[in-house]
């Protein structure tokens, strides 16, 4: 790996494992709940231990990002879109530079009717990272009308190996559901891949069940936005993920963390 793209992932990842948090949702679906002051959360995830965060690049210029990772997502749609599921390219390599990005990222839906235009950014953007050093992750999410569940093993698995064949550094994709399929999916798949945090759940045991179990399947780590930033304790919500992902606790002792065992 060219030397700039592993001194930019040593700042992502700690040991081979990470916490991500993406808040790039204020493109997508406006200013929701959690996002609304985003300096204010991202204080928050600092006292959290939080790694890394995904914002796009207007918020990165507004924002002190207190040594926290930054991961420039370079993709866009909206909810008001007549197909949302369509993400275009808003931004480049060369801006995520100059705002002192230490990695980028895109949002590919494998199975919708748009796919081949954004598999030809993805390829293309791999391409402009390599050539600057720039570590990729790749949001790949098998989205479609021929996929019969966006967490089918076969499926998931097919769109993590998608994404690491055009060149990304980093996957972030679903998780199939049990230790057992998700170890399929690492598995073939030669890149780290950190798994997505999906709606938001009814029970925080819920999700650091899911953490724990993608960690012993061989995940690398996460990249969870609603269940973070959505959560009653941000901070503390952050603090029992990464005893999880770097301390290798159990569930019950994030609970405890969490003041909930």
């Amino acid at each position: 790996m060219v030397i700039g793209k592993e001194r930019r992932l040593k700042r992502i990842f700690s040991n081979g494992k990470t916490v991500i948090i993406p808040m790039d949702h204020g493109v997508t679906s406006g200013p929701v709940k959690g996002l609304v002051n985003m300096q204010n959360i991202i204080d928050k995830l600092v006292l959290g231990g939080a790694d890394g965060i995904v914002i796009h690049k207007g918020i990165a210029k507004t924002v002190d990002t207190k040594g926290l990772g930054l991961i420039m997502h370079l993709s866009a749609s909206t909810k008001y879109s007549l197909n949302p599921n369509r993400k275009v390219i808003v931004s480049s390599i060369e801006e995520a530079i100059r705002l002192g990005a230490d990695a980028v990222s895109v949002h590919i839906n494998v199975g919708d009717e748009k796919e081949p235009e954004m598999l030809e950014a993805l390829g293309k953007i791999a391409d402009e990272c390599d050539r600057f050093g720039m570590p990729l992750l790749a949001m790949m999410y098998p989205r479609g009308a021929k996929i019969i569940s966006e967490h089918d093993v076969e499926a998931v698995a097919h769109a993590a190996r998608l994404g690491a064949e055009l060149g990304a550094d980093v996957i972030k994709t679903n998780y199939t559901g049990s230790v057992e399929t998700f170890k399929k999916v690492v598995e073939a798949c030669p890149v780290p891949v950190v798994i997505a945090g999906g709606p938001k759940v009814e029970t925080t045991k819920e999700i650091l069940q899911m953490v724990y179990d993608s960690l012993k399947a061989g995940g690398a780590g996460i990249s969870i936005g609603r269940n973070v930033f959505q959560h009653e304790d941000p901070t503390v919500m952050t603090k029992a993920l990464t005893a999880i992902v770097h301390k290798g606790v159990s569930v019950n002792e994030a609970l405890k963390i969490l003041g909930e065992s």
